[in-house]
């Protein structure tokens, strides 16, 4: 495979330039630079979707709803080098960077053994931006930009400290393997064995001919090689099963898991409101747990890919960066360390600074589930009563009354629940609403599901061991590392994490929380979205249904929410006041 230089839309672009690697292995980049002599900054991206697959062959619906809420993407420039979840090269090259996407090993058209996440990927990542750091063109600093998997794998080369690595953007990237990816609550996600059918084997190295190919170069986008469905095989470690078969976290899951005590270099975590099944956690976990001096937050909503794109994230992402890589004085000193969108109804955003997270003024307060008449009211009921629900039906549900003034409520949140089964074990699923004063539930545009609901939580009761060291009433820490089952019918105490959310709950709202054990659906169907990759229920492809996992006989059954004079089940609410100016 040779290396290809050309001249072309205002950026000179190696394709396929080799990197070399300390094992001996080259991986393939795709270089684009400004034209003539110099020294820029880089913004560089490693990963398996295929550097060289053109964003709209590749995800037609995604492309679809992108340029519907961002049509000046559409005149900005020419398209023919959008690539999935990175910056345009054209819009970036043009403000001075050189643009770098790496094909990660054993992917597009990097040769070598494809282990998503692995700490070879890491290493590799970082002696690529070693490389680019030494190259001629280059002023010796790079920064990461990327979404998803270009961003989650941004936590995990930073602890490993790469010299010219001098800023990093993580835009909606989880940071914790196992309780963001892998397992949810201890519950194993369906989202990796479909994603990696899905996005990530149609892309390996050696498809060939039989893959797409590029629509600037011609070349196929997964290399020249037309390897046999068993060399392929033999080329790759098929993640699914290996989460499937360890419930608990192990050194499988901590070698993909990253140090944040060792990331000290400029951050920016930006997270989605509406981004349950995946990232918004990471990027509030490792916002907090990074050792950095110089960080800061950013939350929004819509889509997954909106933003990252948007006359909003754009210009944060550059102004971030000129900061960082630059030096220029972009204002980026004055960035308040947290700007959260905060979320109404009708998919309305108001953008406020904040100076920390959680909010310092959060009121925390509990409210109680009361078995009586299902409601949900800081006042605590202390009734002698079960409550049973068949895990395959929508659960139960408590509500608050009609608020007689708006409530926000912003932050992380937590259930504290009694339970029981009638069998060794139960998966909890929680669900934050919010009905209209119809009764209609409000739901929003998420990063994956145009119809998500205001918060979700997950837990497997026999994973309700938690680290008290870790643990804070709004952030319950569960181990993972044990299992304690269930005596069928005898009652335990759970905390159940829901993840960060943001809501005003306007006047004649209520909020409900509804307890379940299945996955959460807005009515049951799949909203009607062209070409969609996957149904979309309320949660998009982040469902927990492999029957290996939660076996009918143990988790198709009832169970039993217990109250009592001494204990009753609550929600803790981060509820925000208002501001005194």
């Amino acid at each position: 495979m040779q290396m290809k230089q050309e001249t072309r839309d205002g950026m000179q672009i190696e394709w396929d330039m080799p990197i070399l690697m300390s094992d001996g292995l080259t991986l393939r980049a795709d270089v684009f630079r400004p034209i003539g002599e110099g020294q820029f900054p880089i913004i560089m991206s490693y990963g398996p979707y295929a550097k060289g697959l053109h964003f709209q062959e590749g995800y037609k619906s995604h492309w679809a709803r992108l340029t519907r809420a961002v049509p000046s993407l559409l005149t900005k420039t020419s398209n023919k080098y959008q690539n999935w979840e990175l910056v345009d090269p054209e819009s970036w090259v043009q403000d001075g960077y050189v643009i770098i996407r790496i094909d990660s090993r054993g992917a597009g058209r990097s040769p070598g053994l494809m282990d998503c996440w692995s700490a070879q990927e890491t290493q590799d990542f970082h002696e690529c931006i070693e490389w680019a750091g030494e190259q001629a063109w280059s002023n010796g600093k790079v920064g990461l930009n990327g979404i998803s998997y270009y961003a989650m794998n941004q936590w995990n080369v930073a602890a490993t400290k790469p010299k010219y690595l001098s800023a990093i953007c993580l835009w909606e990237g989880s940071s914790d393997y196992y309780r963001e990816l892998a397992r949810h609550g201890g519950i194993l996600c369906d989202f990796l064995d479909t994603w990696y059918k899905r996005q990530v084997l149609g892309v390996q190295h050696g498809v060939g001919d039989r893959g797409s190919k590029s629509i600037v170069t011609n070349d196929p986008i997964a290399g020249p090689l037309n390897l046999s469905d068993e060399e392929l095989l033999r080329n790759r470690l098929e993640i699914d099963s290996e989460v499937l078969n360890r419930e608990l976290i192990d050194d499988y899951y901590y070698a993909r898991m990253a140090d944040f005590s060792q990331i000290d270099v400029p951050l920016l975590s930006t997270a989605n409101w509406g981004g349950q099944g995946l990232h918004p956690r990471g990027n509030y976990e490792g916002y907090l747990r990074s050792a950095s001096k110089q960080k800061w937050l950013e939350v929004h909503g819509d889509t997954h890919f909106t933003h990252f794109y948007s006359e909003y994230g754009e210009p944060l992402q550059k102004k971030f960066f000129s900061y960082f890589l630059k030096g220029e004085d972009s204002g980026w000193d004055k960035q308040a360390p947290v700007s959260l969108n905060i979320r109404w109804p009708g998919e309305k955003f108001v953008l406020r600074p904040e100076n920390e997270w959680p909010i310092a003024r959060t009121q925390w307060t509990k409210f109680y589930l009361n078995p009586e008449n299902q409601s949900l009211s800081p006042e605590r009921n202390a009734a002698e009563k079960i409550l049973s629900y068949q895990t395959m039906s929508d659960g139960i549900r408590f509500m608050t009354a009609p608020m007689t003034e708006d409530l926000e409520i912003t932050g992380p949140l937590a259930a504290k629940l009694r339970i029981s089964s009638d069998t060794i074990d139960a998966d909890l699923f929680l669900v934050v609403g919010v009905y209209d004063p119809e009764g209609k539930e409000v739901v929003f545009i998420g990063s994956n599901d145009p119809r998500t609901p205001v918060g979700l939580g997950w837990l497997r009761a026999s994973h309700r061991k938690i680290d008290p060291q870790k643990s804070t009433p709004y952030r319950p820490w569960h181990t993972h590392d044990e299992k304690q089952p269930l005596i069928p019918n005898q009652a335990e105490e759970l905390d159940v994490e829901i993840w960060p959310t943001s809501i005003v709950v306007p006047k004649g709202y209520q909020l409900a929380l509804s307890i379940r054990g299945k996955d959460y659906e807005f009515d049951g169907t799949a909203a009607p979205i062209p070409n969609a990759p996957f149904p979309m229920k309320g949660v998009g492809p982040f469902t927990h249904t492999n029957p290996k996992d939660r076996p009918p006989h143990i988790f198709n059954t009832l169970n039993h929410i217990h109250f009592s004079k001494d204990f009753t089940p609550y929600i803790l609410l981060p509820i925000i006041p208002a501001k005194n100016d």
